[in-house]
């Protein structure tokens, strides 16, 4: 699909924000989990337990927040067969939505956990409590498509993709599915934005990466590469429940993994993480990395940040 048709069609579906301001802020999350630890906090204290002051303030600061939704939001349980199987009520997305979030990314290993039929489901209720589902669709083309996060004061392109194979799910392109298209794919969609507007501010985020490792291997950096080198302006990405590397190649950063946001891991190496604020006007793009700290499955911003 042409990069026009790509943004008429998301335009028509997610009614795409027109913002006047000068200066476009958005914020991305890390992973945000709504079962397990986090359900019990939510049970016993409500879910506005797991925002804190400081975090209700930067999403203040910005018009758009992009999450990474790790688990499917749903009444439907039809668990997967494997390990680690989540599901969140998807009545608690309405709270999400009241603190900020406007965007929840379903490009990870962990939304198809109840089913095709199950992340369907979660893409309604995420639409239904007012925020917008990006990384999933009905099969591999909808779910792959470019998102159109704002179009002022330039266009802003966001990209999600889960590198890593499903657990006992099989990879169905024509089936209802997250966005797993291969880096081939990927790098071509990259390219065909670039090439069809040099002002544009593109950013992927890929769900990737050894599970509790500090460091990207090798593979991970060449794949980064090549993405800035296809055209992209920033990669933000997520999975290791980790804060990993973060990178500076051609002039543009990547992220190999902010860490997590809501979730309930207790080891100072998965508690220690950030969140990335991009500062975008008609000819410039900033970038702030705020470091968080989880506490009881509630992020709060670092004590050496409220302190500059």
């Amino acid at each position: 699909m042409r990069s026009s048709s790509i943004a008429l069609v998301v335009s028509l579906l997610f009614s795409v924000p027109v913002l006047s301001a000068d200066t476009l802020n958005i914020v991305f999350t890390g992973d945000i989990l709504l079962d397990r630890g986090v359900r019990r906090v939510i049970e016993h204290h409500g879910v506005d337990r797991l925002f804190s002051d400081g975090i209700d303030s930067v999403f203040r600061s910005a018009q758009l927040v992009v999450g990474n939704l790790e688990c499917p939001a749903t009444k439907i349980e039809s668990p997967v067969f494997k390990r680690y199987i989540f599901r969140g009520e998807p009545e608690w997305l309405d709270t999400l939505r009241q603190h900020g979030i406007t965007h929840l990314n379903l490009a990870n290993n962990h939304a198809i956990d109840q089913g095709r039929e199950g992340l369907m489901d979660t893409r309604q209720n995420i639409l239904h409590a007012g925020m917008i589902p990006i990384g999933a669709g009905a099969n591999m083309q909808e779910a792959s498509e470019p998102i159109l996060l704002a179009s002022e004061p330039r266009p802003v392109w966001f990209l999600p993709s889960l590198r890593l194979a499903l657990e006992n799910y099989a990879y169905l392109t024509d089936k209802p599915c997250v966005s797993q298209e291969p880096m081939d794919s990927l790098l071509q969609r990259v390219f065909r934005l670039r090439q069809a507007d040099s002002t544009a501010v593109i950013i992927v985020s890929l769900h990737w990466g050894g599970e509790h490792t500090l460091e990207p291997v090798s593979l991970q950096r060449h794949e980064a590469h090549q993405l800035i080198l296809a055209g992209a302006d920033i990669l933000i990405c997520h999975h290791t429940h980790t804060l990993q590397t973060i990178e500076t190649f051609r002039d543009k950063q990547i992220y190999y993994s902010i860490g997590n946001f809501i979730f309930d891991q207790q080891k100072v190496l998965n508690r220690n993480a950030c969140i990335v604020r991009l500062q975008i006007t008609d000819n410039d793009l900033k970038t702030e990395t705020i470091p968080i700290e989880i506490r009881q499955c509630t992020p709060y911003i670092a004590d050496s940040y409220r302190k500059k």
